[in-house]
């Protein structure tokens, strides 16, 4: 069965040391962290890698490295260097830059910032983004010549973009470290409200198995045993379980029920 990782998005409102206590307790094979650069000190690095070797989970990746007109790249830097100080094996990147060009251009440079740290530096499409699909997050990859770029694929943002499975089949294993999993309603959002779309991504997230999206089919579409990273975001989810344990119980449980099945 492909190991599994326990998305921050699960638990947006709680901190890193409660997302490593979650993960391990819920029994994910690793754990996906959410780095604020300004508000990460030293010692949160110390709390959180100590709470890492308790575990013995890895981190599949630190997020978001957001690349938008006008944000410091050296706070990108600063992620990469956190994640590196946790192992962590990938950074999670979404552009809001118009000009695949300077996207292109600043991935590299987050390449380069990241050699020797472990980490790839993903791109993640989805049309809340200016990579909005395959095909352009392809051409933006395209651009960068280092061997630590990735693509980054989430089945909500692959349905929302209108992303054929079979492309997805094509694509070259090598570029994909790790995949983003759950399922999603049919219904897709305006791609012209932004707010719907937004919505769409961070409350209506579904477990997987039960939802619309082709998940079975975009399963066997990716690269046999990809890690998955769990991005359940939920507003069902936060209301009906405040604990977070308990959240991240039951994302695990659904999970590994719905892999189960796919055997």
């Amino acid at each position: 069965m492909n190991p599994i990782a326990l998305a921050s998005g699960v638990l947006p409102e709680f901190g890193p040391l409660d997302l490593v206590r979650a993960a391990e307790g819920a029994g994910f094979d690793a754990v996906g962290l959410w780095i604020e650069p300004d508000a990460w000190s030293a010692a949160t690095t110390r709390a959180v890698r100590s709470a890492l070797a308790d575990t013995g989970l890895p981190v599949i990746d630190v997020e978001v490295a957001w690349l938008q007109p006008g944000s410091d790249p050296a706070a990108h830097r600063r992620i990469i260097d956190i994640g590196a100080d946790l192992g962590a094996q990938n950074l999670l990147c979404v552009s809001s830059v118009p000009d695949p060009g300077a996207t292109a251009a600043w991935l590299a440079d987050l390449c380069a910032h990241a050699e020797g740290s472990g980490l790839r530096v993903a791109l993640e499409y989805g049309i809340f983004t200016e990579v909005k699909t395959l095909d352009m997050a392809l051409a933006v990859l395209d651009r960068v010549d280092h061997p630590l770029k990735a693509l980054l694929l989430d089945p909500i943002h692959v349905d929302r973009a209108g992303t054929p499975v079979e492309r997805i089949a094509a694509l070259d294993p090598g570029l994909l470290p790790y995949a983003q999993f759950c399922d999603a309603p049919a219904a897709r959002p305006d791609p012209a409200n932004f707010a719907a779309v937004i919505t769409d991504a961070i409350d209506l997230r579904e477990q997987c198995g039960a939802g619309a999206l082709p998940l079975a089919d975009l399963y066997r579409a990716l690269p046999t045993g990809i890690p998955l990273s769990i991005e359940l975001r939920s507003k069902a989810l936060r209301e009906g379980y405040s604990d977070p344990l308990e959240r991240a119980r039951a994302v695990a449980g659904a999970t590994r029920r719905w892999l189960a099945g796919q055997g």
